[in-house]
């Protein structure tokens, strides 16, 4: 054995044990690095394959030694840089499909059945020999379609994982770059040298790629060691741009649309890339067809799409005091959070089966009515509607028909109330009607316009007609005497009572010290 095959030994050997140290030593904390270990001891592992295969293949002394030791080689070489690529994408938390890990395994699987079976086939060598002039152990070969295959796979993945690294480096906090270019000189050197080899550039009959992987496994060390590898991991700005459920839209500090993330697309379809550049109003006026009116902070949006949606919309500046300058505008969906808000509201405030007012919505509106009307100096007026002989209806037709009765009676009274005056169901069959800036005449003639219609108007339902009468009572706040929505009621209500026990489908004002009808 010469001097120069020697240092050529000496040299793959280096590669071979530094990185078995860095097998083991990655390996004995790997409970530290969690994941992302997996995938470097798999990329390191097949590297280690290939530098030992490469030692014994040059100590060969004859072509079976020879093709039996590029065999033990091809166990690790081929699947070297696609785990080098699946490596990095777990780095830079980029997933990548299992479709796509099956492929990049698969054709490094066939390469090392291909070597290992050559003699029979052909398809990786056409001629895979002992160099006629230089001898054991420098072989001489001529390549085969298979090799080609696995030739563009392996520099296509090394090509992958570099253009990753270049693409993710100035997203990257100045923390994080030392480790983004150690992995970037250890995706380089093997790739170059290959380059070289395959140019005929480097020394003939073998394979130089082994005798440089030794700079970087030192590259490696040196980043586990200062730069905090793998300790310290970054997460990638795509995954968590991409990955968040509002809509995001980025804009320059001129309000310009410079990026969007990939929830933008699916909230709003009629987006497409020609916006971007464009000022965010006439985006905004392309979108959704409304000036574009949102503040530095929160607002409440509806947007029509394919239907209305209400969106709270958030625009804050990015970061001026780091330097960076720009707007940020977050899309959060809360339409089903309103209609939630809506119903939960109806249930509070609305009576189910009339769809009117209850008497909890009634009597906060009669407070604030009854407080204006006082501050105003204007007239203010409770009105108590009580359904004549309800029971009746109730125990011979059934509770299903009464309940269309009260709907009945509720649409006629709803034909001639006015904007801002407040109709509620009280309770059972009783109603009550507050009226702001009515004279006591005014609420009377009301009140026997809808007790006539009624009465003249008899429910039409599967059991025949059936006729009703109303009785109703009146009562006035007084100004000055420290008038209550609670006394107003009891007024009122002595006025119902008064029509009611006189005969009953009759209207009854109260007048202080007296009830009128």
């Amino acid at each position: 054995m010469h001097a120069q095959l020697l240092i050529y030994i000496s040299i793959i050997a280096t590669s071979g044990v530094l990185n078995l140290y860095l097998f083991a030593y990655v390996f004995r904390k790997r409970h530290l690095y969690k994941s992302i270990s997996t995938y470097f001891l798999a990329y390191v592992f097949a590297i280690i394959i290939y530098c030992f295969g490469s030692v014994f293949s040059l100590m060969s002394t004859d072509i079976i030694e020879l093709k039996f030791w590029t065999a033990i080689m091809y166990l690790g070489l081929p699947f070297a840089s696609p785990l080098g690529l699946m490596f990095i994408s777990k780095y830079l938390a980029i997933k990548l499909k299992r479709i796509h890990i099956i492929y990049m395994l698969a054709i490094p699987t066939i390469s090392s059945l291909l070597v290992a079976t050559n003699d029979w086939h052909h398809l990786y060598y056409r001629r895979f020999e002992i160099d006629p002039s230089l001898g054991a152990p420098y072989f001489f070969q001529e390549i085969g379609i298979w090799y080609l295959v696995q030739g563009i796979l392996t520099f296509g993945t090394m090509l992958a994982a570099f253009i990753l690294l270049i693409s993710h480096y100035k997203e990257m906090s100045k923390q994080y770059r030392s480790q983004i270019i150690a992995l970037m000189f250890g995706q380089l050197m093997p790739m170059v040298t290959a380059f070289f080899y395959l140019l005929g550039l480097t020394p003939k009959g073998i394979d130089p790629v082994p005798m440089v992987i030794w700079v970087s496994s030192l590259v490696y060390l040196w980043a586990i060691h200062s730069s905090r590898l793998f300790k310290l991991m970054p997460v990638a700005k795509d995954v968590i741009f991409n990955s968040i459920d509002d809509a995001v839209l980025v804009l320059d500090e001129s309000f310009r649309l410079v990026e969007i993330n990939r929830a933008c697309k699916v909230q709003f379809p009629s987006f497409n890339h020609s916006l971007l550049g464009m000022n965010i109003e006439k985006v905004w006026s392309e979108l959704f067809n409304i000036p574009f009116i949102v503040k530095i902070g929160v607002t409440e949006v509806a947007l029509k799409l394919n239907e209305e949606k209400v969106y709270q919309v958030r625009l804050s500046m990015l970061d001026p005091l780091r330097n960076i300058n720009g707007y940020l505008i977050i899309f959060t969906d809360i339409t089903e959070i309103k209609r939630l808000q809506t119903l939960l509201e109806r249930q509070a405030y609305y009576d189910e089966l009339t769809q009117i007012y209850n008497r909890r919505a009634f009597l906060q509106r009669c407070e604030t009515g009854l407080a204006r009307s006082q501050k105003k100096g204007t007239s203010f007026i409770i009105m108590i509607m009580d359904v004549d002989h309800f029971k009746k209806v109730n125990d011979i037709y059934g509770h299903h028909i009464g309940d269309q009765l009260l709907e009945h009676i509720v649409a006629i009274c709803q034909l001639y109330l006015n904007k801002g005056e407040v109709f509620a169901r009280y309770g059972g069959e009783e109603f009550v009607f507050s009226l702001s800036n009515y004279t006591k005449a005014e609420a009377e003639e009301l009140a026997n316009t809808i007790r006539n219609h009624v009465e003249k108007t008899p429910m039409v339902s599967p059991e025949g007609e059936i006729s009703i009468t109303l009785s109703l009572g009146i009562a006035e706040a007084e100004r000055g005497v420290g008038e209550t929505v609670s006394s107003l009621l009891n007024k009122a209500d002595k006025a119902l009572y008064q029509a009611k026990g006189t005969g009953r489908n009759k209207v009854s004002i109260y007048l202080k010290g007296n009830i009128g009808m």
